[in-house]
């Protein structure tokens, strides 16, 4: 029987050059995380995982949401929210990432007292967003790993080096995205880690990158 597959820290910077230090750092140190939540045990796992990591993480480069739109934007990306087709001024809202994430995200996604909305934006290797997300990621991972943290106590314990594989893995896991992997599924991974389809051009053009480096068929 093959055994897991791994991820070099020289396959990283091929796919991502400007990859931060805390991303390598966990790459290179807690594989762990993939082997034990299963994602290690495929190529094709391990490829469209990858890719969805590049994907949300900008390629490595992200650890958290960036939420300064300008006016001009906003419309764009929440066009039911934002005028001239919804109700929000545009003006109100703009470079404030504070007020933007408490708008979009607060209310739902879990995010039930005030200021959930900023607390729980988008961290880590797969953009965590919402706080019963990352519950799920609690959840999974203290399931395997009973001392790993509370990341709604802790959201930033979610892009430590220690601990940000082991949360993208354990969100991946809870949304059963090692099954949609397994049928190579690019909508399906990506409805589950999204919530929706969006960046899907991108993400095909990630996975076609990470099936040439690391294989995989269904």
């Amino acid at each position: 029987m093959a055994g897991p597959v791994v991820i070099t820290l020289g396959q990283v910077d091929q796919l991502a050059p400007d990859a931060l230090p805390v991303y390598r750092t966990a790459l290179g140190a807690e594989q762990h995380f993939l082997e034990h939540f299963g994602i290690a045990a495929s190529a094709l796992r391990v490829s469209h995982f990858m890719a969805q990591v590049l994907h949300e993480s900008a390629a490595l480069s992200r650890t958290v949401e960036n939420l300064r739109y300008s006016a001009q934007r906003l419309p764009q990306v929440w066009p039911q929210r934002f005028r001239p087709r919804g109700p929000l001024d545009p003006a109100s809202f703009a470079n404030d990432d504070v007020r933007l994430a408490n708008e979009v995200y607060g209310g739902r996604l879990g995010n039930d007292r005030p200021g959930d909305g900023y607390r729980y934006r988008g961290r880590g290797l797969l953009q965590l967003t919402g706080k019963d997300s990352y519950a799920q990621a609690t959840d999974a991972l203290q399931a395997g790993y009973p001392l790993a943290p509370d990341f709604v106590a802790e959201p930033d314990a979610v892009i430590s080096a220690r601990w940000c594989l082991g949360a993208a893995a354990a969100i991946w896991v809870a949304k059963d995205c090692n099954e949609a992997a397994d049928e190579d599924d690019i909508v399906l991974v990506t409805t589950r880690i999204n919530g929706g389809t969006v960046g899907l051009a991108e993400r095909r053009r990630w996975l076609a990158r990470t099936r040439a480096m690391w294989g995989g068929t269904a």
